[in-house]
């Protein structure tokens, strides 16, 4: 790795670290009552996933199916999810919000975007959606080719 590779990459943690400790210091003082920013994360897979699985959520979150399993638990012991098994295989349970967890994940939405949309404030739209793009386009990387070039 060259110096500037290695310039770059010490630079991205340093900011990575800051940006990441402190935007969730401030949403978790700022999200609903009794959830937590990993539960946030939950119900917002489970919103955008039509046919949402306790498989998909671990793959997306990159953790163990027990450890999903135990937030999935707690938020159905809260009323925030429901569980269908599928018509015709019963193994196969999909995940979707129920009434109560639709009202909690939109409220929380609304205090997390609170929170993310002074800082915009300070960037010029272009740049903004710059750098959204290559954020999203290295989510896509991690997640498809954990960064291989093949």
């Amino acid at each position: 790795m060259n110096e500037e590779a290695e310039h770059w990459i010490t630079r991205y943690v340093d900011a990575y670290l800051i940006v990441t400790r402190q935007i969730s210091a401030r949403i978790k003082e700022r999200i609903a009552e009794g959830l937590t920013t990993d539960q946030f994360l939950i119900l917002r897979l489970i919103k955008a996933q039509e046919q949402c699985t306790s498989t998909y959520l671990a793959e997306s979150v990159c953790v163990g199916k027990s450890s999903i399993t135990a937030i999935i638990n707690r938020l159905d012991e809260a009323g925030m999810i429901e569980r269908t098994r599928d018509e015709n295989d019963r193994r196969l349970v999909y995940l979707s919000l129920s009434e109560q967890g639709e009202e909690v994940y939109q409220l929380a939405e609304k205090q997390v975007k609170d929170v993310i949309s002074p800082y915009l404030l300070h960037f010029e739209e272009e740049d903004i959606e710059k750098f959204i793009t290559m954020f999203e386009k290295l989510a896509f990387l991690m997640q498809e080719t954990g960064g291989r070039t093949e």
